[in-house]
């Protein structure tokens, strides 16, 4: 019974948790207010109506969205991509409900537009201001949460560094804990094995309240040495997390899933799938046809020079792999006397005398690429991506690089992360190629909308430079 008395349930219901339900209700309220008071200031006595069925469909919708969960170590983009979620769940349902009740009929179409944009707006900037806030006090050691590690491993040093360099985390170290003798723990700084516990001491720590969080971070393969620290830790209100140490394979964008309920982990996988493929596709095909409608003539005019410059065709198609490796033909004008397309295709180098004098401005200018707007449009490119590579070089480089056909995960691109990053031209040593292929995976785990932008921006000054283009 003695031990019994220290044991203590630790609820953290914190100011943050009752901030965040504070900023929705305000932003829910306020944006109603804002729609109904300067788009039809008629019907002001609705308001209360209105917020208040917005925001009791807010409250089942968090339900299943998760909006509330603890976002501490999570990216602020995760946080507003669910904050938008679970409008993409609340608006429809009060608008069905208004619709049901002819409710609706009573607001212009011009006040429901306002409502629909503007509450996911105040609603994620409120969550910025408040990450705001919440960096400043926890560097300053207010709203700050205690860990410990169970292994000391290189993963578990990892962590901790990784922790310790994010102070707006929150999260305050209390130990490496590790049951391991001294001869298992060879590859640990001897600063960590001085200071690691057992796990009996954690557990101690634990019942009274004094560790919050535990991470575990044994080797997958030590799967009872996990299992006992598990059983042991189940007899505190720890919240535990397991870190897998997932770093010995080449991860591209994992993500977590489940097959009727069983958690599984993707290893390879693309990002770009959901609402994100049909963004990006979107994208695609806006700014292709503007593209494509502002440099008509341009083109127009490029054709005629290629094709009074030399014998042969205007435009030169190329078989290379597209998204999943599947081959696609890549458009190009024309600015070599041959066109390589077999077995055996040699990149071009500087000064290559097959390129014509008209071409060894295009391929300068990269004006050359400019046909594969129409791959885009047709859907087996897209503006950004990892370069495709001829057949021919993707067959022999496939061999000679860890991971090389990772890069079809994604659709091909007009440009590239590596282009843009000084690896653009020729790539005459496996050295060069393997810095491409190191870039094209990771814009693939890193890729954004946005990053998108960047990458079309950034390609236009390294166009203007004429850098490794011959």
């Amino acid at each position: 019974m003695a031990a019994a008395s220290k044991f203590q349930v630790r609820v953290h219901r914190s100011f943050v948790d009752v901030g965040y339900r504070l900023l929705d209700i305000v932003a829910i309220l306020c944006s109603t207010l804002f729609a109904t008071r300067y788009t039809d200031d008629k019907h002001l006595e609705n308001l209360a109506v209105v917020g208040a069925t917005t925001l009791l469909v807010h409250l089942v919708a968090v339900e299943l969205s998760g909006l509330y969960r603890s976002w501490r170590g999570a990216r602020i983009s995760w946080e507003l991509w669910c904050v938008l979620i679970n409008w993409m769940y609340t608006a429809p349902t009060v608008l069905g409900i208004g619709l049901l009740t002819k409710f609706n009929g009573q607001f212009s179409y011009e006040t429901k537009v306002v409502w629909l944009l503007v509450t996911p707006l105040v609603m994620g900037g409120g969550r910025v201001v408040l990450r705001f806030v919440l960096k400043g006090l926890r560097k300053r050691g207010l709203n700050t949460r205690r860990f410990a590690i169970c292994g000391a491993n290189q993963l578990g040093q990892q962590l901790a560094q990784n922790i310790q360099a994010s102070p707006e985390l929150g999260l305050a170290m209390q130990g490496f804990f590790d049951d391991r003798p001294d001869d298992r723990l060879s590859d640990v700084d001897p600063e960590v094995r001085a200071t690691a516990g057992t796990l009996d001491q954690l557990v101690a720590l634990a019942k009274r309240g004094a560790v919050d969080i535990v991470f575990i971070t044994f080797p997958m393969r030590a799967e009872q040495r996990i299992r006992d620290y598990l059983d042991k830790l189940a007899d505190t209100t720890a919240s535990v997390y397991i870190v897998p140490d997932f770093f010995v394979f080449q991860m591209l964008h994992a993500r977590w899933t489940q097959i009727n309920g069983l958690p599984v982990v993707s290893v390879f996988e693309t990002p770009i799938s959901g609402i994100d493929g049909i963004l990006k596709r979107g994208f695609d095909l806006v700014v292709a046809t503007v593209l494509l409608l502002v440099l008509a003539l341009p083109m127009a005019v490029i054709a005629i020079l290629v094709k009074r410059s030399s014998p042969g065709p205007i435009f030169f198609k190329q078989r290379r792999y597209g998204l999943v490796g599947d081959e696609i033909g890549v458009w190009k004008f024309r600015s070599m006397r041959s066109c390589d397309d077999g077995a055996a295709v040699k990149q071009a180098s500087q000064e290559d005398p097959r390129v014509t004098p008209i071409g060894r401005v295009l391929r300068k200018t990269s004006l050359d690429e400019l046909p594969q707007l129409f791959n885009v449009l047709a859907g087996t490119m897209s503006l950004v991506g990892p370069r495709p590579h001829a057949t021919a070089h993707n067959e022999q480089y496939r061999t000679l690089i860890d991971g090389y056909m990772l890069r079809h995960k994604v659709k091909p691109g007009i440009t590239g992360l590596a282009q843009v990053n000084g690896w653009r031209g020729e790539t005459e040593t496996l050295e060069k190629m393997e810095k491409r292929i190191e870039y094209d995976h990771r814009y693939i785990r890193e890729w954004t909308l946005w990053m998108d932008v960047k990458i079309l921006c950034h390609t236009v000054w390294v166009v203007w430079q004429q850098e490794n283009a011959y």
